[in-house]
């Protein structure tokens, strides 16, 4: 069994915290893409190319948060939340962080050009796909309150509210992506073939970020629901 000081030298003041550090990097990563697409639409390649590298940079950082969690986490030490809960939640958070590296791979390799029509619809859709990241990670560091709390009292309440707004959020990046693929759709007639299923993939995959950092909520509405 391990003794509190031994407890405090793993997590520090909360078991929580090591999870959190691991969000915040996720959305570091994913704000990146940001930068990232403006830099597409300028076709400045150069600068893309160090946006990928950055963030493919961020997300090893976050996997080594990630493995040093999965190593340290106690396997017999009771936690205010089930280990295996908790490395659940691990892992949404970690699809956030691949999804935007999938991305930014994916477009930086073959050099992908936004057709015009897209171009300002879809920078407004990768910020609300960014969006929803950020309200995921807001989410996540009220763990420490729900967890002093007990899960209960109005802590429980505030933290329903900022999942039912991450839901809302990912409605919006849903109905984005409807508008853009049918911006896409009338003017793919004029584009080789290749490029528009890619152009397809690519603004689908935004739309899978969205729906992982939902899903980060939807792992913490599971923790509400003890």
């Amino acid at each position: 069994m391990f003794k509190k000081a031994q407890i405090s030298g793993i997590f520090g003041e909360s078991p929580m915290r090591p999870l959190q550090a691991h969000m915040i990097k996720v959305v570091e990563c994913t704000e990146t893409l940001i930068p990232f697409f403006d830099a597409v639409v300028r076709e400045d390649w150069d600068q893309v190319s160090k946006l990928q590298k950055r963030i493919s940079g961020i997300e090893d950082e976050a996997d080594d948060l990630k493995h040093s969690l999965r190593l340290k986490l106690p396997k017999s030490l009771f936690l205010p939340v089930p280990r295996n809960e908790l490395l659940d939640l691990l892992t949404v958070q970690d699809m956030v962080a691949n999804k935007a590296k999938d991305i930014a791979g994916l477009v930086t390799g073959r050099r992908m050009q936004l057709p015009d029509v897209i171009q300002d619809d879809f920078l407004k859709y990768i910020a609300r796909a960014v969006d929803a990241a950020r309200q995921a990670s807001t989410t996540v560091s009220e763990l420490d309150e729900l967890v002093e709390t007990g899960f209960h009292g109005s802590e429980v309440a505030l933290v329903e509210g900022m999942i039912n707004e991450l839901d809302r959020i990912e409605k919006d990046t849903d109905n984005m992506q409807i508008a853009i693929r049918a911006e896409l759709y009338g003017v793919e007639k004029d584009l080789p073939p290749v490029d528009v299923m890619f152009l397809y993939e690519i603004i689908n995959w935004v739309g899978e970020l969205g729906d992982r950092a939902q899903r980060v909520g939807s792992r913490l509405q599971l923790l509400l629901a003890r």
